[in-house]
């Protein structure tokens, strides 16, 4: 009887000590600790999504002036994605339309952001999907379905994007004879310092370059002119005549025989004054054997064109063409 109740004595006094013995102490509560992961206290938590944030650096806009070039005063608005310290980007020289070449350099080369919504399309294209009120509602269901799907496969990643001023020097019927100083200027002075002073990859494989209305004649003319320059050359609603088209698909067919990578893209609307002129423009390239690619969609040759499909379809365009992106 005593043995037995020596037993339940030490038995209870086992699991007395089991209660209350602070974790840690018996050998399974140790084991456990051995294996589990530390729980983040909310200021370590706080301190990491800091961290996260201070690793990337915000988007920057600079401008460049320019008193006295051979073409007269000019501007350049920069801007520059967010990043991270050590990312580069492809670069997109663009150019505006004679609204803004009235303007003057200084506000003529804010074009694509102040009026053409430069801004505000870059943030929506990094935060899909993108919407039908987005394109000004110029769209139909087909094309915007197949930009979603593509931005679900291969999210927008940014470019560095120079806003020229675009001069009111290119007007006349002969596109190409007036072309020479602006190009000079874009390639001797603008580009050069783009790869120097912004987190550009800083080659021609990763160049493009485009532009609406007299910036789109201003963008192919340049580029036809200077094919190794650019991997890219687009033109939005391009400002060209229906006496044009032989012309531009000669100096295209040449500038791919010179640089063979460069792609060529032109956009126009059914709204568009120069609709005749740029399809003209598509078939005499493809009768000369020169790849590119016509898109047409809806839409004015207007302000709510530029803030809506033009912006998207460039950034887009340019952003998956310069990474070895097929086109949308």
């Amino acid at each position: 009887m005593r043995s037995e109740l020596t037993l339940i004595a030490a038995l209870a006094l086992a699991l007395g000590c089991a209660k209350h013995s602070p974790p840690g102490e018996g050998v399974a509560v140790a084991a456990s600790r051995s294996v589990a992961a530390p729980v983040p206290s909310a200021a370590s938590t706080v301190s990491t999504a800091a961290a996260a944030v201070v690793s990337k650096l915000p988007q920057t806009e600079v401008t460049w002036s320019y008193a006295d070039t051979p073409i007269g005063p000019m501007n350049a608005v920069i801007v520059v994605p967010e990043r991270a310290v050590d990312e580069r980007f492809p670069i997109l020289l663009t150019f505006h339309g004679m609204g803004e070449a009235r303007k003057g350099p200084e506000k003529g080369a804010r074009g694509w952001i102040d009026d053409y919504g430069l801004l505000k399309a870059i943030e929506r294209l990094k935060h899909p999907p993108i919407t039908a009120e987005d394109f000004e509602g110029f769209v139909d269901a087909a094309r915007l379905a197949k930009i979603n799907a593509a931005l679900a496969t291969e999210p927008y990643r940014g470019l560095i994007v120079v806003n020229s001023y675009t001069p009111d020097m290119l007007r006349g019927d002969e596109p190409f004879t007036k072309i020479p100083p602006l190009a000079k200027f874009e390639l001797s002075e603008l580009l050069p310092r783009a790869y120097r002073e912004t987190p550009a990859i800083g080659t021609a494989q990763t160049t493009g370059i485009d532009g609406i209305s007299l910036g789109g004649r201003a963008a192919l003319a340049i580029a036809l002119r200077n094919p190794e320059a650019f991997a890219s050359a687009g033109g939005l609603q391009p400002a060209f005549d229906m006496d044009n088209a032989g012309p531009v698909a000669q100096r295209a067919l040449l500038a791919r025989q010179k640089n063979p990578a460069l792609s060529f893209r032109l956009l126009t609307s059914d709204g568009d004054y120069f609709l005749g002129s740029t399809k003209a423009i598509s078939a005499a390239m493809r009768q000369a054997g020169v790849p590119h690619e016509l898109v047409v969609i809806p839409g004015p040759h207007d302000y709510p064109f530029n803030r809506g499909p033009a912006v998207y379809e460039m950034l887009l365009h340019h952003d998956r063409v310069l990474r070895g992106l097929p086109p949308i």
